[in-house]
């Protein structure tokens, strides 16, 4: 038996971006909402925030990722959280943002993402500047790559135990370590000052 006008679906595997629907000759494909995840949005103290929770086995991010960004309607500094590397979700995440702050290590590997990293907020038309923690390991790798390409070094966080401690204990090192307080304070201001 063969069976014809059939139009396979793995929804595991879309983006959301309706391209197949535009395409498709004979208008056979019909786009649905599905959920993908939930959301939160709360406050911590003065600080309001939206949080995506991707259900679990749901490979595609970057649907609930441009859904978490339609929230950020109010003026202000706005702080969008993406996780290493340069996969998709990263990418929706830096899109279309003021700058983008890239967080890595002295090391070959950490050198190595950087790089990455550079080239896809290159790519995206977005300025950039660099944190570099445990900055007193490894090697001088990222500060040559940073020099030679441009990209400011804003702040050095240094391998120190207490940072680690407080970070096993789900503490920021905000909250116990003062001078950090004001570090990163020092490293808003010199952002807002690159953005505006």
């Amino acid at each position: 038996m063969v069976v014809k006008d059939i139009v396979l679906n793995f929804d595991e595997l879309c983006h959301g971006c309706g391209a197949c629907s535009y395409v498709c000759p004979e208008d056979a494909i019909t786009e649905v909402e599905r959920q993908i995840g939930t959301m939160r949005i709360g406050k911590s103290g003065e600080i309001a925030f939206v949080e995506g929770i991707l259900n679990i086995g749901e490979p595609m991010a970057s649907p609930l990722i441009k859904k978490e960004k339609t929230f950020m309607r109010n003026p202000g500094t706005v702080i969008l959280d993406a996780p290493p590397g340069t996969s998709c979700p990263v990418i929706e995440t830096v899109r279309g943002t003021d700058f983008c702050l890239l967080v890595t290590e002295p090391t070959p590997f950490g050198l190595n993402d950087l790089a990455l990293a550079v080239g896809m907020a290159e790519k995206l038309r977005v300025p950039m500047g660099v944190v570099v923690n445990r900055a007193n390991v490894g090697d001088r790798g990222v500060w040559d790559f940073c020099g030679k390409k441009g990209i400011p070094i804003l702040m050095e966080i240094p391998m120190d135990q207490r940072i680690a401690e407080l970070y096993s204990r789900g503490i920021p090192l905000v909250k116990e370590m003062e001078d950090y307080r004001s570090a990163f304070r020092g490293l808003l201001e010199k952002i807002e000052a690159l953005v505006h």
